[in-house]
């Protein structure tokens, strides 16, 4: 069970940057992307025209469903490190008396790990793995406004351990009249721990964000950005081995960062910022950049990518193709790649 605590302690930090505290709160599979197109830019979801998504964008932003996803199927698969692997799988479908509808499911298996008593004597090999289920639902308010609610069980299963939460994520999307500016606010893993591995209840990790995204009038460029973590302000942390303030070791005196370094640092560290260029409305190119994910996974003395992220996507006729990498660590960058099948 230790092996699976640390593992799941691993994923997070790359997935997630830093979690901050252990637990279901932890869950790397509530951070990985549905979309290769979302991780492309190192985002947690998009905001676009509700018209020109797919199910896998819906997923992330429920305020995005509309009648035109029906019918359409995606699926994703990321892989991660040690035999770790993410996929998911989404559908929509449109009720004429209800509205449209996105049923999903995601997985996260941790690989299998070789069990040992308090003895040291081995017990046999055993799986880890967590599960989300994911039912959407949206609607538009008016010809600029859009919401929409994600309602997600958990099932988390550890050898012989499991805990199970109920989550939902909350969102509102504004698309202006010509459609080139949209902007989403979301509250997502709003719930809480319905059962627990020890009896002992755990918070979910609630985040508040805001995305938002313009195409440029007379260029083929979509520019994107994203206020992450706005529920905390404070996001900076002492690393060891990149300090914030310095002793000299002859004089004793401590040099420390400026207050407006500190402010500029963490005001930073909320921010990404993502580039897409269409190519004849059939291929796009994606660059992303997380400032955050940059200064917490950098490696010290070396030169690394940490913190960017890029993609490409094809769309034909019947299906649409797209594949990501995001360069969370010098040694991790995990390759994601979706595929959507319009039936």
């Amino acid at each position: 069970m230790k092996k699976v605590v640390l593992l799941l302690l691993c994923l997070s930090a790359l997935v997630a940057s830093r979690a901050q505290v252990a637990g279901m709160s932890t869950l790397p599979v509530l951070n990985i992307p549905f979309s290769a197109r979302t991780a492309g830019v190192g985002f947690d979801y998009l905001s676009l025209d509700p018209d020109r998504c797919d199910p896998a964008l819906a997923m992330g932003n429920p305020s995005l469903i509309s009648e035109t996803l029906s019918g359409q199927l995606a699926l994703g698969f990321v892989n991660i490190f040690a035999g770790a692997n993410f996929g998911s799988l989404a559908y929509a479908h449109t009720f004429k008396s209800i509205g449209t509808f996105t049923f999903g499911l995601q997985y996260g298996s941790y690989g299998r790990f070789d069990g040992y008593d308090e003895y040291d004597q081995p017990t046999g090999t055993f799986t880890a793995a967590d599960y989300v289920m994911t039912i959407g639902w949206g609607r538009k308010i008016d010809d600029f406004v859009s919401i929409g609610v994600n309602c997600k069980p958990i099932l988390s299963q550890y050898e012989s351990y499991s805990a199970f939460a109920l989550a939902f994520d909350l969102a509102a999307t504004y698309l202006s009249s010509n459609k080139h500016f949209s902007a989403t606010l979301m509250g997502r893993n709003i719930g809480t721990q319905i059962s627990s591995f020890d009896g002992h209840s755990e918070p979910l990790r609630f985040k508040l964000s805001a995305v938002g995204s313009y195409q440029l009038q007379d260029a083929p460029f979509r520019l994107m950005l994203a206020l992450n973590e706005l529920q905390t302000w404070n996001l900076a942390y002492d690393d060891p081995l990149n300090p914030t303030s310095v002793t000299d070791p002859f004089t004793g005196q401590v040099t420390k960062q400026s207050d407006v370094a500190r402010v500029l640092d963490n005001l930073g560290r909320h921010v990404s910022l993502g580039v897409e260029l269409t190519i004849k409305g059939a291929l796009y190119l994606q660059l992303g950049y997380s400032y955050r994910q940059m200064v917490e996974m950098k490696a010290a003395d070396r030169f690394n990518t940490s913190g960017f992220s890029f993609g490409i996507g094809f769309e034909a006729k019947k299906f649409r193709l797209g594949y990501a990498r995001n360069n969370y660590h010098l040694s991790q960058a995990p390759n994601y790649i979706s595929l959507v099948l319009l039936l």
